[in-house]
């Protein structure tokens, strides 16, 4: 696949990051294979999440096709940008052109990389997971690589405002890759969110301590932060929805009058 916007998308994006003087803690980023197809599943916490994750798969070379929502390619300016960098665009109401298309990419020998949760997490916490990232890499026959970012909801995320202050820490940590079969996707499905969740907790626990005092708004509730709870954050989540819904309904009448 050829790729003309993309390195100097990285490149840009290192010298972003060297401004915004943060620093990363990676650990297991070598069990991202340099070559061959490869499904990588992150948690998602925020907005520039697409940006940190695919630093993930820096270290081993790859460039990493993120499958994200239509209304991000429908952008005048996102739009064209993402299909440059041959994303994946995913259409809620008809899954099945995209989930063909990633499993085309995996095949080909691409780095996919997919939220299981669809949307952010207000919580911080696991949301429920889509089977799609095990459904993909089992039937694509590739390995299935969770990896989970902490810190990047800190800059960009729901509810608060943007804060690209200096000195962030970002962390990313790998796991070692799953390999799941097209039998029990359920089942699979429910093992990665269990791998995840370990793996998100010790990347909390091991965020430097002076970065996030107690009560931080950023860290989930239960491991004494502000965040909301997962309860919570259901609730907030629903009230989102049904604001989306008012407003495209006001803009279709809008339209009728027009």
């Amino acid at each position: 696949m050829r790729d003309i916007t993309y390195p100097p998308v990285i490149a840009t994006a290192k010298v972003a990051f060297k401004v915004l003087g943060q620093r990363f803690q990676m650990t297991g980023t070598e069990h991202v294979p340099r070559t061959g197809g490869v499904m990588l599943a992150y948690n998602h916490i925020g907005y520039v999440d697409f940006i940190y994750g695919g630093f993930a798969a820096n270290p081993s070379g790859r460039k990493v096709r993120f499958m994200a929502k239509r209304e991000i390619f429908d952008h005048g300016l996102a739009g064209p940008l993402m299909r440059s960098l041959h994303h994946i665009e995913v259409d809620r109401g008809e899954g099945l052109a995209s989930y063909r298309s990633a499993i085309e990419y995996l095949r080909a020998g691409e780095a996919v990389g997919i939220f299981p949760e669809a949307t952010i997490s207000r919580s911080m916490e696991l949301k429920e997971f889509k089977s799609g990232a095990v459904r993909i890499a089992a039937e694509a026959g590739v390995p299935l690589v969770p990896v989970i970012l902490w810190g990047t909801q800190r800059m960009m995320t729901k509810d608060h405002p943007k804060d690209f202050s200096r000195g962030k820490t970002i962390a990313i940590t790998v796991g070692a890759p799953l390999y799941p079969t097209v039998e029990n996707a359920v089942q699979q499905t429910a093992e990665l969110h269990r791998v995840m969740g370990e793996m998100l907790e010790e990347t909390i626990r091991g965020y430097p301590a002076d970065e996030q005092p107690a009560g931080s708004w950023w860290v989930p509730a239960r491991l004494g932060g502000g965040a909301p709870t997962p309860e919570e954050a259901l609730q907030l989540d629903a009230a989102e929805k049904r604001e989306r819904a008012a407003a495209r309904a006001a803009k279709r009448a809008a339209k009728k009058k027009a």
